[in-house]
């Protein structure tokens, strides 16, 4: 049976030995892949979410019903146009270098996040024109418009908390070693090895929190990641193979936790950073062959049992906000077929296709594969390290980017990042004025019938002119021991560490 990296075993084995003396508790969690930069503006993976949420606390959080709830924020208040919100802080919290996190502090934070040059943040921003300080712990956010969205961005990474002193003593280096204001500290990490943190002593609510270190081990393959929950070797695993559930759940020593998740996995297509110019950018009907060539419920039973949802859209078809004019269509090889000749491109139209490495991931795209071929498409599976992906992704070298996005509570979250012109996430280039104007208009009302009928005529353009070809909405999978209480399956797929207790 394969079994985790020697050194990751030797590692947990080191980590047990030193704190068994004073009887400390670690809770080791099994990840999918190896983070990109531990630094709120500069992160985008969703693993990456759900180590910060161990050490990153954020303004607001939500709960297990996406009701939005105060973290280092007490409350907010909007002004009657929109255009400020006023933000009261929690009093007496510290950052982890024992920094105080104030008004002035929660300027920095946001304005870091706004300003930098390589933040992702900006867009989850774009609105804010500057930050007022109130009183030491009370802040103003002036806006240039309104915008619905923002108190669901800073339920995220863009209301994290970093600690301006460390910030300005590493510069650029800070994801090294970060510091922020959450339940746990950063201890050390080794790449593609393992992740650790301890618990903060003075945490504003400590209290609760009852385990000692947090160790996050990146396992790629799913089975690894199972078989060393099931052995001891891990207590919590993200990511369970749909295959796997059956035997999740006959297994009594082990906690199956299930939910929908908020987001999408699609095929981001190169359209206009294609240094290749091939046939996939060049021409919105082979986009559309390909997507026709596509059966989404075949692709669901084969890799996933029929336990996922198959979608065409950025939100599941159960959302408030799914645009119900557009259902997911049914598979097409004759129109698939019939829209290549079209084109007048000649067969077989090779494309590149770029895989992040993970069983489900790679099953996906070999089915896909093999229902393109079908109508003449051949597609070049490239299997990449997944924080890889990213660095290929920005630099434009791919066709088509096979990814997963975990989700955001508002639908503008979504899709602006990867669809709005020059949105940092935009790996492909796409960029349309109307569907930038729709965004926009979308994000100046809060009124939910409006925002809809906003997104309705988008919806029409985005699926004519393919961007992304959404696919499926997951159900999030974690299993951990029956060791570990005080667990919560949350809608985001996050591992709140605040409360768990192991026996």
């Amino acid at each position: 049976m394969k079994v985790l990296r020697s050194a990751a075993l030797a590692a947990a084995a080191l980590l047990s030995l030193a704190t068994g003396v004073h009887a400390q508790t670690t809770l080791r969690i099994g990840v999918a892949e190896d983070p990109d930069m531990l630094d709120p503006s500069l992160g985008r993976t969703y693993v990456g979410r759900i180590v910060f949420a161990a050490f990153c606390d954020k303004l607001f959080d939500i709960d297990e019903k996406l009701n939005i709830v105060p973290q280092l924020a007490l409350s907010h208040e909007t002004s009657a146009d929109g255009k400020e919100m006023t933000i009261k802080l929690r009093p007496g919290v510290k950052f982890h270098d024992g920094e105080p996190l104030d008004a002035e502090a929660a300027k920095f934070s946001l304005e870091r996040h706004l300003t930098m040059p390589t933040s992702f943040r900006k867009p989850e921003l774009a609105a804010l024109d500057h930050v007022d300080v109130v009183d030491p712990l009370t802040i103003k956010l002036v806006l240039k418009t309104p915008y619905s969205p923002l108190i669901a961005q800073l339920t995220d990474r863009a209301g994290m908390m970093v600690s301006p002193k460390a910030v300005k003593e590493a510069g650029d280096k800070f994801g090294l070693h970060p510091v922020c204001a959450g339940p746990y500290k950063f201890v050390e990490r080794v790449q593609q090895d393992r992740m650790v943190f301890e618990k903060f002593a003075d945490y504003w609510d400590k209290d609760n929190v009852f385990i000692d270190r947090v160790v996050f081990l990146p396992v790629v393959d799913a089975t690894v990641r199972l078989a060393n929950l099931k052995s001891g070797g891990l207590d919590l695993i993200e990511r369970v193979l749909a295959t796997d559930i059956p035997d999740v759940r006959a297994d009594s020593r082990l906690v199956l936790s299930t939910m929908p998740e908020l987001g999408y996995l699609g095929l981001t297509i190169n359209t206009d950073n294609d240094k290749k110019k091939g046939a996939l950018s060049q021409s919105a009907k082979v986009r559309q062959a390909l997507d026709w060539s596509i059966d989404r419920e075949a692709l669901n039973q084969v890799v996933f049992n029929g336990e996922f949802t198959v979608g065409n859209q950025w939100v599941s078809p159960s959302h408030p906000y799914y645009q119900q004019a557009f259902p997911v269509q049914k598979r097409d090889i004759a129109k698939a077929k019939a829209l290549l000749k079209e084109a007048g491109v000649t067969l077989p139209v090779s494309i590149d296709y770029m895989v992040p490495k993970g069983t489900e991931y790679e099953a996906v795209a070999q089915v896909i594969q093999s229902m393109a071929a079908e109508a003449g498409i051949d597609l070049k599976l490239r299997v990449v390290e997944f924080a890889t992906t990213f660095k290929q992704a920005q630099a434009g070298e791919f066709q088509i980017f096979q990814i997963n996005w975990s989700g955001r509570i508002d639908p503008d979250g979504n899709s602006y990042v990867f669809l709005h012109t020059k949105a940092p996430q935009n790996d492909g280039g796409y960029s349309n004025p109307e569907v930038d104007k729709a965004f926009e208009d979308a994000r100046l009302t809060s009124d939910p019938a409006q925002r809809k009928t906003i997104y309705e005529k988008m919806t029409k353009t985005i699926l004519n002119d393919e961007p992304i070809i959404y696919l499926y909405h997951r159900k999030i999978l974690i299993a951990h021991t029956t060791k570990l209480q005080n667990y919560r399956a949350m809608p985001d797929g996050l591992v709140r560490v605040v409360g768990l207790k192991l026996k």
